[in-house]
């Protein structure tokens, strides 16, 4: 049985300057899977139709429609101006099955979360967007000392990087395979927006 090639992650961590908010998800899925080249670029990943709904009310405001993908011109400055950075838990991994699933993924290396905090001087609250993620970003954080309880699907836990004080949201996911209708996915993520002073 061959084994499968490890993946190396394809897109650089987005952090525009001042970020206050890092969302971190697992790993992007495969290139013939996306719409475009940035985070979340599944057409049928429900990510940017969250932020229309929350931001704008509006779930198609991020969405082309006619060309099946997502409005790179309108998402990057509305994360600049709102100061969300972008990346994922794991920088390299094998895929087990040829799809977009969590469960297949092999993580051979995580992201070195601690070096993604250093370089955001204004970060504050860390957000996942799914249970691998979770459970990545956890065991991160550990490598770097750092214990860090599991919070419930949309709710958070407060830990200590170096003396700065911060917040770790768990996220429900915005993939369509999580069974939870796209309002009751938005009512979390706006929750959180709204308690960390972003909307």
């Amino acid at each position: 049985m061959t084994t499968p090639a490890t993946e190396r992650h394809p897109l650089r961590p987005f952090l525009p300057q001042g970020a206050r908010l890092l969302m971190l998800g697992s790993f992007p899925p495969p290139r013939t899977r996306w719409s475009m080249d940035f985070f979340y670029p599944n057409y049928i990943n429900d990510m940017w139709r969250v932020m229309g709904l929350v931001f704008y009310a509006d779930k198609n405001y991020f969405v082309d429609e006619a060309r099946r993908t997502f409005r790179l011109d309108l998402l990057i400055p509305f994360l600049e101006h709102r100061g969300i950075a972008l990346f994922d838990t794991a920088t390299a991994v094998r895929r087990l099955k040829d799809n977009a699933s969590d469960k297949f993924l092999e993580i051979t290396e995580r992201t070195n979360i601690a070096a993604l905090i250093h370089a955001m001087p204004c970060l504050q609250t860390l957000c996942t967007t799914g249970q691998r993620a979770t459970e990545t970003l956890i065991a991160s954080l550990a490598d770097h000392g750092i214990k860090v309880q599991t919070p419930p699907v949309g709710d958070y836990t407060p830990f200590t990087f170096a003396v700065q004080e911060m917040r770790f949201y768990r996220m429900p996911s915005t993939s369509r395979a999580y069974p939870l209708a796209i309002e009751k996915k938005a009512a979390h993520y706006a929750a959180m927006f709204h308690a960390v002073g972003i909307v």
